[in-house]
């Protein structure tokens, strides 16, 4: 089955190449997304296999905030082409760690190399250590939200309190709320308790 692309780009004739470019090596674009929210939308929707993410995309989301939500829920590989090489956006786009990195106007080989590198590089990855929403929600007698998973997840990996409202910009009030109602739904008292149930177990 051919690997499913999701194109987001806020430029159309540029989205159109790229599409025109990968469905001619036998790629499947599931979507062409022109803005941030449509690209959230797709990306749950359409569950693509990888992603060519424009950073500077004309809305409030940028192609970096794209980037922390394929990073927290999806974990999908994403190759960033833009028209910016500055050491600014650099140093920005290290910290979300893409598969790639094309600057435009870009070259069809270069697309083409990327996407394939990324996609082999993510079938070497390790799984990641942390159970899935899906994996969670087997193990809940209440189904987890998506947002009640990214705090769960956050608190896993050490944030206290006051850096989980900084995080997902929420009162302490609406922390301890998502909280009770998270520990609830597993049966469990303690944030030990929830690290512990978070983590898969090598057995």
């Amino acid at each position: 089955m051919s690997k499913k692309i999701l194109i987001v780009e806020d430029e159309p004739i540029i989205a159109e190449d790229l599409s025109i470019i990968v469905q001619k090596e036998g790629y499947q674009v599931i979507g062409i997304a022109n803005d941030g929210s449509t690209a959230m939308d797709m990306l749950y929707s359409q569950q693509p296999d990888i992603v060519l993410l424009d950073i500077a995309l004309s809305t409030a989301i940028s192609g970096f905030d794209v980037a922390e939500v394929i990073n927290t829920k999806y974990q999908i590989p994403f190759i960033f082409i833009t028209s910016f090489s500055d050491k600014h956006t650099l140093e920005k786009a290290k910290d979300v760690y893409p598969h790639g990195y094309i600057v435009k106007p870009f070259k069809k080989r270069d697309i083409l190399a990327n996407i394939e590198i990324a996609l082999h590089r993510n079938q070497l990855k390790p799984t990641s250590i942390y159970r899935s929403l899906e994996e969670l929600n087997t193990l809940a007698n209440q189904n987890i939200s998506m947002k009640e998973y990214e705090i769960l997840l956050d608190l896993t990996k050490g944030k206290s309190n006051q850096e989980l409202c900084d995080l997902h910009f929420i009162s302490m009030n609406t922390v301890k709320t998502h909280l009770k109602r998270i520990f609830s739904k597993l049966d469990i008292k303690t944030r030990v308790q929830a690290i512990a149930i978070m983590i898969r177990s090598e057995g």
